[in-house]
């Protein structure tokens, strides 16, 4: 299935058949190349945290997997994102803005594909976030990115959802020799990109953003 620009869809990490994070998300496009998806500054949000209200950050992983959870709801409050799914790879990658609104680096989010659904009144993308990525810079330089979460994650096979850490290393390989390359899409493109003018802010999360999810 193919969505239409401007619509407003729900892109959303899934943690073991449950909803991690929820993002709502205007189309930029969708080909055959990806999805590209707008994230504004100050849309409703919500993540997954414990019922003391901590999120997974907040505590080690140890205790998270033992804890019960709840949906929280809240703002986007970091910088608005371009964020582009390349059809069937295992990751997206995501344009960084500075504070005054010019491209900053790009960062590879290392994930399952997105599963795609569509309700008619609502869309989305689900996809698996395995925590681990890679920060390269207008120069090409990079660095990888949460390293020791990955880690101390996978020491608890029975409750991580990323069982293949050597899968989840080589892709991000592979996008580090598209990105040192210069190749789509870290060829320059979108790096000035506007959103357009008409594209409100979502002030609340659409009805059915927690449907069941797809993966």
């Amino acid at each position: 299935m193919r969505f239409a620009p401007g619509r407003l869809i729900v892109h959303r990490n899934v943690r073991r058949g449950r909803i991690g994070w929820v993002r709502p998300m205007r189309v930029v496009s969708d080909d055959e190349r990806g999805l590209l998806l707008w994230l504004a500054r100050d849309t409703a949000v919500a993540g997954e945290v414990t019922e003391a209200g901590v999120g997974m950050r907040g505590v080690p992983f140890a205790e998270w997997v033992v804890s019960t959870y709840r949906l929280a709801t809240g703002r986007w409050m970091g910088p608005p994102l371009l964020k582009f799914l390349p059809t069937g790879a295992a990751h997206s990658v995501w344009w960084f803005q500075d504070a005054q609104g010019c491209f900053a680096h790009w960062y590879v989010n290392l994930e399952e594909p997105g599963v795609r659904w569509d309700d008619g009144d609502l869309a989305g993308v689900d996809i698996v976030d395995q925590d681990l990525d890679v920060v390269v810079r207008p120069d090409r330089s990079w660095q990888w990115k949460d390293e020791d979460e990955f880690t101390e994650r996978l020491a608890f096979p029975d409750h991580y959802w990323v069982s293949d850490e050597a899968a989840v290393r080589a892709e991000g390989k592979r996008a580090i020799r598209i990105a040192e390359a210069g190749e789509f899409p870290f060829d320059g493109v979108w790096c000035d990109f506007v959103p357009p003018r008409e594209w409100t802010v979502p002030p609340e999360l659409p009805p059915g953003w927690d449907r069941p999810p797809v993966r």
